[in-house]
């Protein structure tokens, strides 16, 4: 049992242990100087996703890692602010079921109704169809939904601070994926987080 143990403890110490990393390729060594790539990990593509992909490629799989990370963040802060207690006023239906009367995280999408998860389904494909892309063809980097209407100061920014903007954001997204993967999986463990409360 000792051995089992201190076999399973010096495995998991080797997968943080430096390792000499071999010279890519050199379509991989393209996406080398992308936004994203930085330290502690730099060029990071574990599925070889991009082995001999050209750019439009890479900014497709650029745009779907930002509208995760963009839906993650929705979904993370949604599952802390409801798990404090705060809910949006009124019903959630006409036979009058209040939203905070739905639970948190998995067991609200068994309290809905089938047609209420066929409207939610049916609006997020309205969004990702008609809404949630370049339309107008001003975007300056995958992802850049603001076709010509919303700004917030965009054009005010010089290069260096919209490089620094687009890299937190991809950062935050990164991270929201994870937290919202941690907040499910601790759902279906169950007991407490700190700040979250009980699971």
């Amino acid at each position: 049992m000792k051995l089992a143990i201190l076999t399973l403890i010096a495995g998991s110490a080797a997968a943080f242990a430096p390792s000499k990393v071999a010279k890519t390729s050199t379509s991989l060594n393209a996406f080398e100087n992308e936004l994203g790539v930085q330290p502690p990990l730099g060029f990071f593509d574990p599925f070889d996703m991009l082995n001999g992909a050209d750019q439009d490629r890479f900014d497709r799989l650029r745009y779907v890692e930002l509208k995760h990370g963009r839906v993650c963040q929705l979904a993370f802060l949604g599952n802390i602010i409801t798990r404090a207690g705060y809910h949006l006023p009124g019903d959630i239906n006409l036979s009058g079921q209040s939203f905070d009367s739905i639970p948190n995280g998995w067991q609200a999408v068994r309290a809905i109704s089938g047609e209420g998860i066929l409207q939610i389904a049916a609006f997020v494909g309205f969004l990702e169809l008609f809404v949630m892309k370049d339309i107008t063809g001003e975007g300056e980097f995958p992802g850049d939904f603001r076709n010509g209407y919303i700004d917030f100061g965009w054009k005010t920014f010089d290069d260096e601070t919209k490089i620094s903007k687009r890299a937190i954001e991809l950062n935050n997204g990164r991270a929201a994926m994870m937290g919202i993967l941690g907040l499910m999986m601790h759902e279906q463990l169950g007991g407490t987080i700190p700040i979250v409360g009980q699971m």
